[in-house]
């Protein structure tokens, strides 16, 4: 048997993050909340976040020109669109959205729905890793 030895890190753990004491980003819709970032945590690959939908709520098209997503949904049951194609993500289920792929997620039916996102790696400036194709919510 081989055992690796791997170097002690001198990287220190970050802190626990909050989901409560993270403030929410609505600018997409729905209620998004980056926990794990280069911002609060000091990741290097990626970042982690939370969704939550209300029942009629959207996240607004978009795409990420550097990073994959992974989309896990907890609960609920919604919509999602990559690309033009039309399907659904219901509770318990994930689906894995490629670099570059436009996706909007809507939420047509009558419960909540919860998320757990990641995206990586990230892109080399915050302000170029969303590319919007469509007005956020109440933006005419």
């Amino acid at each position: 048997m081989t055992t690796i030895q791997h170097a002690k890190s001198v990287v220190r753990c970050g802190p626990t993050v909050s989901r409560a004491d993270t403030p929410p980003n609505r600018r997409r819709g729905g209620d998004i909340r980056v926990l794990l970032s280069p911002a609060s945590v000091g990741s290097t690959a990626g970042f982690m976040g939370t969704l939550t939908l209300e029942p009629g709520e959207v996240v607004t098209e978009h795409w990420h020109p550097y990073s994959e997503e992974f989309l896990y949904c907890q609960s609920g049951d919604v919509s999602v669109t990559l690309d033009g194609e039309e399907r659904r993500l219901t509770a318990e289920s994930a689906v894995h959205i490629p670099i570059g792929v436009k996706h909007r997620i809507v939420n047509d039916t009558s419960t909540t729905a919860f998320f757990v996102f990641l995206c990586g790696p990230l892109a080399p400036r915050p302000e170029l890793g969303h590319v919007d194709t469509e007005l956020p919510p109440g933006v005419q």
